[in-house]
């Protein structure tokens, strides 16, 4: 840039061999140039007036603008026509989430009644089965305290019929067993 002032200040210095010549001075040229600028204005625009380049400008800018404004006027119909089933959706959603809901507490209480049963049937069982095992250890003790009653009474017996027998009393007392035996197995 700086080449191309340097350029111009340079020819304004340089003599030419003639009339013509570059001046530099603004003030002094101002009048020249806009005689030269509406001289060629009017040269090559004589079928263009001024007045219809602004009408065809301003034209085509309200056109611009009326374009850009049914654009936005469409897209604002768009976006309310989406907005409005947006919200009819969220209504859906809404009442079915309050359904779902509704069925879930529905749902949980129906489990909460099933479950309570449930335990209560359990703990009957339970119960049962506890009162029956009970039953039978109670049997059971019962039956080892029988056997071991017994057990000691047969050995006192034994042991006061062996103190108090001889040999042949208990010869005497094996042969009339035997014999009571026989006869049992006769009459089957």
């Amino acid at each position: 840039m700086k080449n191309v002032t340097h350029s111009f200040v340079f020819l304004a210095h340089w003599p030419f061999a003639g009339s013509f010549g570059l001046n530099t001075d603004i003030l002094a040229t101002n009048l020249i140039n806009l005689t030269v600028v509406v001289g060629v204005l009017i040269f090559f625009g004589k079928g263009v007036c001024a007045s219809c380049l602004l009408t065809d400008l301003l034209d085509n800018r309200k056109q611009r603008i009326l374009s850009t404004i049914r654009n936005s006027e469409e897209l604002r119909r768009g976006t309310l026509e989406q907005l409005e089933k947006a919200r009819l959706r969220l209504q859906k959603v809404e009442l079915e989430a309050d359904e779902y809901r509704m069925n879930g507490y529905s749902e949980i209480e129906r489990e909460k009644a099933n479950l309570i049963n449930a335990t209560s049937m359990s703990l009957e069982q339970l119960e049962k089965s506890k009162n029956e095992t009970l039953y039978f250890e109670k049997q059971r003790a019962m039956n080892q305290v029988r056997q071991r009653v017994f057990q000691q009474a047969v050995q006192g017996a034994l042991g006061t019929l062996n103190s108090c027998l001889n040999t042949e009393l208990h010869f005497r007392t094996i042969r009339a067993n035997i014999g009571i035996l026989g006869a049992i197995e006769w009459k089957r």
